[in-house]
């Protein structure tokens, strides 16, 4: 079923996400060949560092887009790699309550300016040994993104429709650790939205686009 973007209600979205979710199944969509490790969530969940990531929502010139985050050469995991806003959880915290404090941290976006409407399947990330947690949060007003430039070296907003096009969905055959590797990505814009990131987005426009 396809679905408006730009009639998008987050209500709607947030049944969606109460409901049975895709899971693995979806984020394999986008998964690299070969696999970078054949472990999965449930096999290390004890053991894994564990990440709040965050799905960020808002309007944008009438339109619902995502903000995406390019991380910079300097930063200890997945340099210059395209993400989520999130990060590591501390002591005491949650999945939810890590993501907020990262959005507020990498971007400058108060909790009191988003709501957070349901969350997604954890996904293990093999070279990282990082498990995340997608928490998709919509916002209610307009936003404005103040980028903290160790952590953030560029800020990426995407219509929600762009992703509903087949035509950003691309494949390519990369040199990976000596070896070729054949690489799903989301384009835009001259990114490359690959690995984690888009194996978490799969699955959320499957629930997207879901009745």
């Amino acid at each position: 079923m396809k679905v408006d973007p730009k009639a998008f209600d987050p209500s709607r979205l947030a049944v969606r996400l109460i409901k049975d979710k895709p899971g693995l199944r979806a984020q394999l969509k986008m998964v690299p060949e070969p696999r970078p490790g054949q472990k999965v969530y449930s096999e290390v969940e004890a053991t894994c560092l564990k990440a709040g990531v965050m799905l960020l929502l808002y309007r944008r010139r009438r339109s619902w887009h995502m903000v995406l985050i390019r991380r910079p050469s300097t930063v200890l995991y997945h340099k210059d790699q395209i993400s989520f806003p999130g990060g590591q959880l501390e002591q005491g915290e949650n999945f939810e309550q890590a993501a907020l404090r990262e959005t507020w941290e990498e971007l400058g976006v108060h909790s009191d300016q988003i709501r957070i409407i349901g969350s997604l399947t954890p996904l293990y990330i093999p070279p990282s040994n990082f498990c995340i947690y997608p928490v998709v949060a919509a916002a209610g007003g307009t936003l404005s993104f103040k980028p903290h430039p160790e952590e953030v070296a560029e800020i990426i907003e995407v219509p929600l429709g762009h992703f509903l096009d087949a035509r950003s969905l691309r494949r390519e055959t990369w040199t990976i650790g000596g070896q070729p590797v054949d690489v799903p990505f989301y384009a835009f814009k001259g990114h490359k939205i690959w690995g984690a990131t888009a194996m978490v987005l799969a699955e959320f426009l499957e629930i997207f686009e879901s009745p």
